[in-house]
């Protein structure tokens, strides 16, 4: 995860509350928390499986937070 380039949203607060998303070879996807940089525990995502969460964000699926 050394060489990854993360992102994060532009839709993102400045409160720290927010999750970073990484592109990575063979099209995994890393998530980690912003408040745990530099340390605290990645998700790596297949394609698939991303593409399938993104998809149930789009309908609604999760509903308001």
């Amino acid at each position: 995860m050394t060489n990854a380039v993360w992102r994060k949203s532009t839709y993102s607060g400045p409160d720290g509350n927010c999750v970073e998303v990484a592109f990575l070879a063979g099209s995994e996807v890393a998530v980690r928390d912003t408040k745990d940089l530099g340390g605290g525990p990645v998700l790596a995502f297949g394609p698939g499986a991303w593409d399938a969460f993104l998809a149930d964000i789009n309908s609604g699926a999760f509903g308001q937070g």
